[in-house]
């Protein structure tokens, strides 16, 4: 049995898949944060460039990806492995077959790659000359800061200010691809001014983050807001791991029983399950296969967090989203997998959770950081903080779920090894 699957470029996806088509009724419409009614395309125009803004209300399951950036992920390492992880197996004597898919392979090491250069393809398509964006771990800033490098955009990154302190060297790759990288929140917009020096906001937060871009962005002529999450489109672009690992399968003659991944805004884990969860939904009879969305019990929106409209920044200034939230102002604490603490989830997971399509689990940081150290040693692979939610959450299925399990592996940890020092006691 192949232990490593590989895909020829030829087999990159030439389209995304669009999960609206196929949910199980229909995606409550954002509303307008003045009129509370739904919004319109044209109101999104004086952030996002238009081509995004019909992929996010477009009906058609599937959209042409194009040649510019399919060549960019081609450079960047796509199509990207599926390995079986035989060591975990036999250390934790699982009673099924794991495998995980390895996104982080990527030049900024995270699957955040996969939007990033097709948000800047269409910005740079519409002549926009800057972008911005918020990132919480880095990896989002990361990767857009590279996206932008490589299609000629100036890009501005707020970066969330627990993560500024504890991931110093991402703020150095973010400088390195030609980005500017700033503490949030921050002395250069009017929100970031109202919170700093109040120990409330003092380590910051997505919501803070977002709110401080978006004001950039609408305030500056000919630049637009970039988001790593949340949004349908964004979610849209990254089903391009989905695609490649119903392939992959397909080649080791397999179908996975449960999959599993982390989630914090919903990038990683709709991208890596959309696909499956489409033939599952448009083919009845279709394999029952189950789909485990994991996140931090401090950060806990899907489990325990309210279905309801809510804006997406802490600052009001957003479309009210229908989705599962712990409020706008929650204030999660600072733990180590930044790119999970956002206080709400994308609407297309949140329904699919509400329809109970599928599932959810929390787990502590401790709990994280164990399994994460078990894979390292087992696997020879040191995961992310976020990641390894998935992982923590795969090895307890493992335990006592007979079948096939796959993960995604979203990123690696070789920029949080403070992280890994502080937790392990190393």
């Amino acid at each position: 049995m192949k232990d490593v699957v590989r895909l020829d470029v030829d087999k990159i996806p030439k389209k995304y898949y669009n999960i609206l088509p196929d949910l199980p009724e229909e995606l409550p419409k954002p509303l307008n944060p003045g009129t509370r009614k739904p919004i319109k395309p044209e109101d999104l125009e004086q952030i996002f460039p238009k081509s995004l803004i019909k992929q996010e209300f477009s009906g058609k399951r599937y959209i042409r990806i194009p040649d510019e950036v399919r060549a960019a992920y081609m450079r960047l390492g796509r199509p990207t492995p599926l390995y079986r992880a035989r060591h975990l197996e036999k250390a934790i004597h699982s009673k099924a077959e794991i495998y995980f898919k390895r996104e982080d392979v990527s030049f900024t090491g995270s699957h955040k790659v996969n939007t990033a250069v097709a948000q800047a393809y269409y910005n740079a398509e519409e002549g926009i000359d800057a972008l911005t964006t918020e990132t919480g771990a880095g990896q989002w800033g990361s990767a857009l800061s590279l996206a932008c490098a490589m299609f000629n955009l100036q890009c501005l990154v707020f970066m969330v200010a627990s993560s500024f302190k504890g991931n110093p060297f991402r703020k150095t790759i973010m400088q390195l691809y030609g980005a500017k990288c700033v503490s949030s929140p921050s002395s250069i917009t009017s929100f970031g001014k109202k919170l700093r020096g109040k120990k409330k906001f003092e380590n910051g937060s997505l919501g803070i983050a977002i709110s401080e871009a978006i004001e950039v962005a609408a305030s500056s002529e000919n630049t637009n807001y970039a988001l790593g999450s949340v949004l349908n489109h964004v979610l849209m672009h990254q089903t391009v791991i989905g695609q490649e690992i119903l392939q992959q399968f397909s080649m080791i003659d397999k179908t996975p029983d449960i999959m599993v991944g982390c989630v914090g805004g919903g990038s990683n884990f709709g991208g890596f399950a959309f696909p499956m969860i489409g033939e599952k939904l448009r083919r009845k009879g279709f394999r029952d296969t189950r789909f485990v969305a994991a996140e931090p019990k401090e950060v806990p929106s899907l489990t325990k967090g309210q279905y309801r409209y809510d804006f997406g920044d802490t600052a009001g200034m957003t479309p009210l989203l229908k989705m599962y939230t712990l409020g706008k102002d929650y204030m999660p604490d600072p733990i180590r997998a930044g790119g999970l603490r956002y206080h709400g989830m994308a609407p297309t997971v949140s329904l699919l959770k509400h329809s109970g399509v599928i599932e959810a689990r929390a787990y502590r940081q401790d709990e994280v950081f164990d399994a994460a150290a078990l894979f390292a040693k087992t696997e020879g692979i040191i995961p992310a903080p976020e990641s390894s939610h998935a992982i923590a959450c795969a090895i307890d299925l493992a335990r006592t779920t007979e079948g096939v399990i796959c993960f995604n592996l979203s990123g690696h940890g070789l920029l949080d090894l403070q992280g890994y020092q502080k937790i392990l006691g190393l």
